[in-house]
């Protein structure tokens, strides 16, 4: 039989890209199959299923370069895995070529300048460990398990954000691979237009081997969780919008609902107070208020380290559910808003699933809007709404039809009392119409970045403004 014309040619692209790779790479570490492959595939959510070429599993900044430089001499298209936590899986490319950054997960702290240096694939969880050891901490979201850089590159909403800013405010520096395989430093002085888009602009610009991040003394805050019954989400949820209006720079808290251990929704309230601890912890002080709601199922407040929390909340949504996730940005927690939230919860389809509004405010709130990227800066609430199901959790092998159409009639749903855009870490190639309002603003310069320093879009991360959707990234 002939052989295919488009399947030979595949074929040698792959063997003289492995080839190229092999000669400047350690060869164990080009992966076309086995156990290291499927480990450097397998992300956070199931439901991803692409197949990339091959996988780097890339130990130095050289090695970033030797594999982007091969890809780019071959045609093929590249993608970078940090923590791989993204729920579109743009991590991989189906064909392509996946840098991995799995193993360099190391973390340098400098506890006299209160500095980390950071590489490439550390998960957050490896930053908050290293600066607890010194007493110091980094603003991060509320998982462990996710990439330090990939959240931060995004914006970063956490439960620092009140008192410290954004991950991406708090990122001093750093080194990035661009399209062509050179290696640049990049800081406020250095490549300075570079190092504004990469807070906020997502992984569009290179690959970042390495950030320096500022460091703050608070490995110790008070925190945990409020479970409230739903039949009394409406008084809940309208006292706490009014708290969080006028709630101090120390107090960040996220808000939500989740299903029950019954079955039944619940109001789910999560404090951190970064401030004095003896005043977090007081019976009568602000973090112990949110308690007096209504009458708690469970209340769970304490000091505890940082670490313990981005734990806690890994425990929550463990690596390998199927899902899809749909965001909104809200300007607070109206009654129609809170009967919205509260409808979505009585749908629930997996007792997997959550809505989770993430507080904006404070000292994220006074950073200019034009100093970085990130592209909306009034306070405001970021609403996840995260569809998660077991997999085999579908009717005649439907793809989770109806856990999909939840997400999406709730995130329909609030589209009249949202406000433009979203957060371009929970956008996809579903909502083009929140991705080209994203940016506000500073969607001209980000573009004018993007154009000077990867034309070709060689790396496909967080959605841009006016940008065709990446073809390989799942579409839920």
């Amino acid at each position: 039989m002939p052989s295919r014309p488009d399947v030979d040619r595949k074929d040698e692209v792959s063997a003289a890209l492995l080839a190229d790779l092999r000669s400047t790479i350690t060869s164990h570490r080009v992966l076309t199959g086995g156990p290291e492959y499927v480990r450097s595939v397998t992300l956070f959510n199931g439901a991803v299923d692409i197949r990339p070429a091959a996988v780097v599993r890339c130990a130095t900044a050289a090695d970033v370069q030797a594999a982007v430089r091969a890809a780019g001499e071959h045609g093929v298209p590249v993608s970078v895995r940090g923590g791989g936590h993204d729920f579109w899986g743009r991590a991989l490319r189906s064909g392509g070529l996946v840098i991995d950054l799995a193993d360099m997960r190391g973390v340098r702290v400098d506890a006299d300048r209160r500095v980390a240096a950071v590489e490439g694939g550390a998960l957050s969880s490896d930053v908050v460990a290293a600066a607890e050891r010194v007493g110091l901490t980094a603003v991060t979201g509320t998982a462990g398990a996710v990439g330090m850089v990939g959240i931060t590159l995004g914006g970063g909403y956490g439960p620092l954000t009140g008192r410290f800013g954004l991950a991406a405010d708090n990122l001093l520096g750093a080194e990035v691979v661009l399209a062509d395989g050179s290696r640049v430093d990049t800081d406020a002085e250095h490549e300075p237009d570079l190092f504004w888009a990469l807070r906020g602009g997502g992984g569009n610009f290179g690959v970042v081997t390495s950030a320096r991040i500022r460091l703050h003394p608070v490995p110790t805050v008070v925190t945990g969780t409020i479970f409230y019954p739903i039949s009394q989400a409406s008084r809940v949820l309208a006292d706490l919008g009014e708290i969080l209006q006028g709630g101090p720079d120390e107090l960040t808290v996220d808000v939500g609902l989740l299903p029950g251990a019954d079955g039944a929704p619940t109001v789910y309230v999560a404090p951190t107070w970064s401030g004095n601890l003896d005043e977090g912890a007081a019976e009568n002080g602000p973090v112990h208020a949110l308690t007096r709601l209504g009458t708690p199922l469970l209340v769970d407040i304490g000091r505890t380290a940082r670490s313990a929390g981005l734990a806690a909340t890994d425990a929550m949504f463990p690596i390998g559910r199927m899902g899809a996730i749909r965001s909104r940005n809200i300007s607070g927690i109206s009654a129609s808003i809170a009967d919205v939230l509260v409808r979505g919860a009585h749908a629930f389809t997996s007792p997997f699933s959550a809505i989770l509004l993430h507080q904006f405010h404070g000292a994220a709130a006074r950073v200019s809007l034009d100093s970085t990227a990130f592209g909306r800066r009034e306070p405001h609430q970021m609403a996840e709404l995260i569809s998660l199901w077991e997999k085999g959790d579908d009717i005649a092998g439907d793809g989770g039809a109806r856990h999909l159409r939840w997400v999406e009639q709730l995130h329909a749903a609030l589209e009249p009392f949202s406000l433009p855009g979203g957060y371009v870490n929970f956008l996809g190639p579903e909502t083009p119409d929140q991705v080209a309002r994203s940016y506000g603003p500073n969607t001209e310069r980000l573009l004018a970045v993007k154009s000077a320093v990867d034309p070709e879009s060689v790396f496909v991360g967080t959605p841009l403004p006016g940008e065709a959707p990446g073809t390989d990234s799942t579409t839920f």
